[in-house]
């Protein structure tokens, strides 16, 4: 046993090693993705983890390993549990062996993602049990009553951290993992393992009754527990994940109110409920996202015909979207207590607020070129530009302005085929980044070609999967057990699903990038140009950009580019070196080049 600082991704992780997992596998997405990068760093012989090519096939690639007997980890954030929701939806009626654990980290805020979705509502809807831990220290534990619950029960379980659980740090108490429990190996029997409509309907009505089961289990959870000696008290606050850390930290100071916290929000803990509602007259439902606990809470009272008022989202004392929050915690259970809150030592009311840093585009990225010369390339021509998930998201903040539509992962290359429907006679651009390509962009050009769209494919291949921290992909030739392997080429993947024109341009050589675009543009049918470059995190800058004195202060620079590296100081335009790469895009675009590389 030894006590470590960890990040609540890297305590998930270590929790998972304790309880013995196997397999691991999972898709980057923030806020999950330490939490395989710290298995692979920590595993021990037996266990194999993998980056999967996006996080339907994690978990396919885990529940295979769970049918086997061994116990499977699979990591995502709450969007790609859509990505996902197919096999999961399956396995929750066939059921698990090994234990199987799918970890969909939410991000309330959102801080990172393109919805508040709430994974309380999906295990509900697939009727298997989640759990919601509060911190780093209970990520670690609750991993590992995850496996146990799932093994006891034959069930796929739900592990829900949210961003300030998954990112927060605490001294966790670990042990040394344990060895791998891969189990007895598969044993064949089709009456168990292949799904069918008979089978599912014997197995949900199995799922209803073992769901009763589960809830009264739940009632004698740990993590299911109450806080403050308030046996007199008539007023209680219910709440689950972090949203009970931030009512801890305010009602230790103002006693009195009961604390009711939740840390099984599905099946609902009802005995556990019941008797911590004991002589309340009045309860706050203190939760982020969706009133899922509120939802179950009046079911309840209204099953027991309960005279409890219930105070939460619907009367709109808790606000629906974004993130609970220390302050929020003061204000709204001090409100529904009637506490005072004048006077309070840490009223930063009248503190300044920090300066607005909108997200760009790295100083020195290549997507910034790639874009910078499609806009050229079809400057005073009608165009469509469809975006998707990834840095280059940013892609749309101006100067440059060519981010038209993103909706989920792989939407951009099918969108553009949408337009190209509806208005022939536009230009459709779909922008993809290389690892959004095998994760969802293949099917989108399949699609393409066998449904005679008229568009061009941009793929932006900077060789590493760079928002969600470089982790490596099936074009990157590298994987998390063995290392290198080979590669898969895009170009020869498009080229047999049946492109005939494939270009591959460095885009930071403006002149042919353009020339690129200008081609292709012009050629009937699906066509594609992979922009590749390397990210500027993963690559060392080879000098750095100048403004010598030819500089006539037109600002060109500035207006059609946009990169944080040139600023105007005193009037004059100025190059930061501490940002500067060399990329020498902003030379090429000088009317008067001004702009000199200086080699280190």
């Amino acid at each position: 046993m030894s006590k470590k600082y960890l990040m609540g991704n890297a305590a998930l992780a270590h929790g998972a090693l304790k309880a013995g997992v196997a397999l691991a596998a999972g898709y980057p997405g923030t806020p999950s993705s330490e939490i395989i990068e710290t298995i692979s760093k920590n595993r021990t012989k037996g266990t194999y983890v993998e980056w999967s090519v996006n996080e339907k096939a994690a978990m396919e690639v885990a529940a295979a390993a769970s049918y086997s007997g061994a116990r499977a980890l699979v990591t995502m954030k709450q969007m790609g549990l859509n990505v996902a929701s197919d096999p999961l939806m399956c396995m929750a009626y066939v059921g698990a062996k090994g234990g199987m654990v799918v970890v969909s980290a939410d991000d309330p805020g959102p801080i990172s993602s393109q919805t508040e979705q709430d994974t309380r509502r999906f295990a509900s809807f697939a009727r298997i049990p989640v759990f919601d831990p509060s911190s780093p220290e209970e990520l670690y534990e609750m991993v590992q009553d995850a496996f146990d619950y799932s093994e006891k029960y034959k069930t796929p379980v739900i592990l829900r951290p949210t961003t300030r659980v998954c990112h927060a740090y605490a001294a966790v108490e670990c042990e040394e993992p344990a060895t791998p429990i891969r189990g007895e190996g598969f044993v064949k029997d089709s009456s168990k393992w292949v799904i069918f409509p008979r089978l599912s309907y014997a197995n949900h009505a199995m799922i209803e009754d073992r769901n009763v089961h589960m809830a009264e289990d739940f009632s004698s959870y740990r993590f299911n527990c109450t806080y403050g000696d308030c046996t007199d008290t008539k007023k209680a606050v219910i709440a689950s994940g972090v949203s009970v850390a931030y009512a801890r930290e305010y009602l230790k100071d103002h006693p009195g109110v009961r604390l009711i916290k939740i840390g099984t929000p599905f099946p609902f803990p009802e005995r556990f409920v019941l008797e911590s509602l004991e002589g309340v007259e009045e309860v706050l439902c203190y939760e982020e996202l969706s009133p899922f606990i509120e939802d179950s809470l009046l079911a309840l009272i209204g099953k027991h015909g309960l005279k409890i008022r219930v105070r939460g989202k619907y009367d709109c004392t808790v606000p629906h979207a974004g993130e609970n929050s220390a302050e929020s915690a003061a204000r709204i259970i001090g409100a529904f207590a009637g506490f005072s809150e004048s006077g309070r030592a840490d009223n930063t009311a009248d503190a300044p607020r920090p300066p607005v840093r909108p997200p760009v585009l790295c100083a020195g990225c290549p997507h910034r070129a790639s874009f910078y010369a499609v806009k050229r390339a079809m400057k005073g021509k009608k165009s469509y530009f469809c975006g998707d998930i990834g840095c280059y998201t940013l892609g749309n903040a101006m100067p440059l302005d060519m981010v038209d539509t993103c909706l989920c992962m792989g939407a951009g290359i099918t969108m553009a085929q949408g337009f190209n429907h509806m208005d022939p006679e536009a230009k459709c651009f779909a922008f993809a980044g290389d690892s959004t390509f095998f994760a969802s962009g293949i099917t989108g050009v399949v699609n393409a070609v066998y449904n005679g769209a008229d568009m061009t494919v941009i793929i932006l291949d900077n060789s590493t999967t760079a928002m969600t921290g470089h982790q490596p992909h099936p074009g990157t030739g590298f994987n998390l057990m063995s290392g290198p392997v080979d590669a898969v080429s895009i170009p020869r993947v498009l080229e047999a699903i049946g492109l005939t024109k494939v270009m591959t341009v460095d885009p930071l050589d403006l002149n042919a990038s353009v020339a690129a675009v200008k081609e292709c543009a012009d050629l009937p049918g699906v066509k594609a140009i992979i922009f590749k470059s390397p990210c500027i995190a993963i690559t060392k800058p080879s000098g750095k950009m100048k403004i010598n004195d030819k500089c006539i202060g037109c600002k060109k620079c500035i207006r059609e580019i946009g990169c944080p590296a040139i600023s105007v100081h005193e009037g004059n335009v100025v190059i930061d070196e501490g940002l500067c790469t060399g990329c020498g895009l902003c030379a090429q675009i000088c009317p008067v080049k001004s702009i000199e590389e200086v080699r280190r």
